[in-house]
């Protein structure tokens, strides 16, 4: 019976990856995600496309500036609610997320499909793996690393089998913009042979898409 229900559980965790799912906590807002946002019975202040800056913040009529990055859409609810009653009675603020902001990370070593990637949704590890087509038979899966865009000496490292075996999500960590996770082989890794040169790639790459 352990073993079946650790084999479901497995099963679960991979067609997450295939489908690049959303995991069940609720997701946050981010500069670059696109919000619809109506207040019902109030056409003037219907919003079809309403853009999170890269300070995080927005506009909305008669609130004004509101911080809206790392919210759930619940939360900007009340926020908007709050600042709305004292203008309208009772609001009814509704919010959907139109377009989800992108992520660019780079997945490389030993996966099917090495190369960068733009992610949307959660921006975590098992995306990016689930988008470059998982890792290969030639992975070592308890030597994962994640290199961060800013800090390129200190690599993460992951067990993935953690995350299947014991359902560790921890491990499955977030992702940021140009940051790059490095399936190694099953040898002994070298951070200087092995890895350094991918940052030093990549970094060029990144360089060259934002001139």
């Amino acid at each position: 019976m352990r073993r079946a229900i650790m084999m479901l559980t497995l099963a679960v965790f991979i067609f997450n990856i295939a489908g690049n799912l959303v995991w069940a906590e609720e997701y946050r807002l981010d500069s670059g995600d696109i919000l619809t946002i109506g207040v019902w019975g109030y056409e003037e202040l219907q919003m079809k496309e309403v853009a999170i800056r890269p300070d995080g913040k927005m506009s909305f009529p008669i609130v004004g500036e509101v911080q809206a990055a790392g919210l759930s859409a619940g939360e900007l609810t009340d926020v908007l609610t709050k600042g709305l009653s004292d203008f309208v009675k009772e609001p009814k603020v509704s919010i959907n997320i139109a377009k989800l902001h992108t992520t660019r990370v780079y997945v490389l070593g030993e996966v099917a499909k090495p190369g960068m990637y733009e992610l949307e949704k959660q921006h975590n590890l098992l995306d990016a793996l689930g988008a470059a087509g998982s890792y290969t038979q030639d992975a070592a899966k308890k030597k994962v690393h994640i290199i961060r865009k800013d800090q390129t000496s200190t690599p993460i490292k992951v067990n993935l089998m953690n995350i299947w075996e014991k359902g560790d999500m921890t491990q499955n960590y977030a992702l940021g913009d140009g940051d790059v996770v490095y399936l190694s082989g099953n040898g002994k890794i070298h951070f200087a042979s092995d890895i350094l040169p991918w940052i030093s790639a990549t970094y060029q790459v990144t360089r060259m898409n934002d001139e």
